[in-house]
């Protein structure tokens, strides 16, 4: 199955990437304990194995790097044990050492895990977190400058550890003034880069919470909050996009001029959020840079999440294990598979939610209806018109596109679980056999217009009407291309 979202994941091997921020060593040491110490009640653990992986900003380039993209990394570390092997991970890792400055006045950063059969007992942090000084500030900025011609995105991921300077972000603030390039940013105080102008930043909940000044929630209550302070995020960033992560609950994405879009993961059981928001971001940056729409990049990034959240420790998703969940995310249904699924879901608990529609053009108006509608529920199941019942309804020049493009292309957003094409005028077999709990459709109808209505009603579901969206129509695209073409 060709999926919509692999031409733009075929595009990251034409991207230049630059990340910049802070690199970090993060140590696991990983051993089995059966006794306890006798100086003190702690675990003795007798080590049997050390991994030094990438962190941090490293961590991001890496992501980039599997992801297809050719990457430059630049960062400061210390002239130590630690950043030599932080320089060897890289390099196995397909990113070149070399963009590593070392500064003799600084320590390199490091994160020391200490595990036993799995379970971390223990993390040791060290490094230097104060900012550069002088000398490797303009080394930095030099290197900035020399990469910034070659490239095509830049991310920058800013821990606050002292190598995002007042000085480095002026350069870069210049450097996308004066020759603009994708620029993604992820940072713990996101108003430091905001004159940056970046195309897109990327806070995880508690960092957008904390810039907004609010209380942190819990649970799906978060995403409520963030929405209500869309406006605010942007212009304290400063960004055109602004995709917040809500670890394992995917994301919130705003975009100027836009309604909000939420993507979701579909994790595993033992699912954690370790090193996702470096892959996030590194695929985000590389789609946007691939000319992809920013819900298509949004999907693709958490997509990509996705790949990581499962694992434990700081790891990486490349393009091939993206590609294979990508074409293994087959949502279109059969008649029949619909019937089985409906019933797995009830007997699961899970709030069921139905829409219908052609589905022709997939515009704006399509993907903020659908991503509405998602969140009503737990599963959104979407019933697509036949070939044949799209010209019954439309007219003999519709649809423009084939029913089993139509799906694929519903199926490449995140907020859509389950697509089912129906041959009928109606969605009434189709509403019978899922028994939502929620029926969506758009403000144009009303419970006296639609016919489903007490279909729905009989079996003790809800009808819920979205605001319909007049400036987004399939018909009145149409009618807009047939006027430039003199039509």
């Amino acid at each position: 199955m060709t999926h919509v979202l692999l031409p733009v994941l075929d595009a990251f091997a034409g991207v230049r990437a630059l990340v910049i921020g802070e690199a970090m060593l993060d140590s696991y040491l990983n051993g089995h304990s059966e006794r306890l110490c006798r100086e003190a009640p702690v675990p003795v653990v007798d080590v049997v194995e050390r991994r030094d992986v990438p962190g941090g900003g490293a961590n991001t380039a890496v992501n980039a790097a599997a992801l297809g993209a050719r990457v430059t990394f630049v960062s400061v570390v210390g002239a130590d044990d630690e950043a030599e092997r932080l320089a060897a991970a890289l390099t196995a890792r397909g990113i070149a050492g070399d963009g590593l400055l070392r500064d003799r006045k600084r320590y390199t950063l490091i994160k020391q895990r200490v595990l036993a059969s799995g379970q971390i007992l223990l993390r040791l942090d060290a490094g230097s977190r104060d900012e550069l000084g002088a000398a490797a500030e303009a080394e930095l900025r030099a290197r900035v400058r020399a990469a910034w011609r070659e490239v095509d995105a830049v991310i920058v991921s800013d821990y606050g550890y002292g190598v995002l300077t007042p000085g480095v972000i002026a350069e870069i603030a210049a450097l996308q003034a004066a020759a603009p390039r994708v620029l993604v940013v992820d940072g713990k105080d996101l108003r430091r880069l905001a004159h940056t102008r970046p195309t897109a930043c990327k806070p995880n909940y508690c960092e957008a919470a904390h810039l907004l000044g609010l209380t942190n929630g819990h649970g799906e209550g978060r995403v409520e909050q963030i929405a209500a302070h869309e406006a605010e995020l942007l212009a304290l960033t400063g960004a055109r996009v602004a995709a917040v992560t809500l670890d394992t609950s995917g994301a919130l994405v705003f975009e100027t001029g836009q309604p909000p879009y939420r993507t979701y993961t579909r994790p595993s059981s033992d699912a954690n959020a370790t090193g996702a928001g470096d892959t996030f971001v590194s695929a985000l940056a590389l789609a946007l840079a691939s000319g992809a729409p920013t819900h298509a990049s949004a999907d693709l990034a958490s997509s990509a999440a996705t790949v990581v959240v499962g694992r434990n420790g700081t790891t990486a998703c490349s393009a091939a294990e993206l590609r294979v969940l990508l074409t293994a995310q087959d949502k279109v249904l059969t008649v029949d598979d619909l019937a089985a699924l409906a019933d797995d879901l009830h007997r699961a608990g899970k709030r069921v939610v139905f829409t219908n529609g052609c589905f022709d053009i997939l515009h704006r108006g399509h993907i903020t209806c659908l991503s509405r509608a998602k969140a009503l529920g737990d599963v959104l199941i979407v019933g697509l018109n036949s070939d044949a019942s799209v010209r019954r309804l439309k007219g003999p020049t519709r649809p423009i596109n084939r029913a089993a493009d139509r799906a694929q292309v519903l199926a490449a957003l995140s907020c859509v679980d389950h697509i089912v094409e129906f041959t009928e005028d109606t969605p009434a077999r189709l509403i019978e056999l899922a028994r939502p709990d929620v029926y969506v459709k758009g403000g144009d109808y009303s419970l006296a217009t639609l016919p489903e209505a007490p279909l729905v009603a009989s079996f003790g579901g809800e009808v819920s009407f979205l605001p319909y969206l007049d400036e987004f129509s399939t018909t009145g695209i149409l009618a807009r291309i047939g006027a430039r073409s003199g039509g």
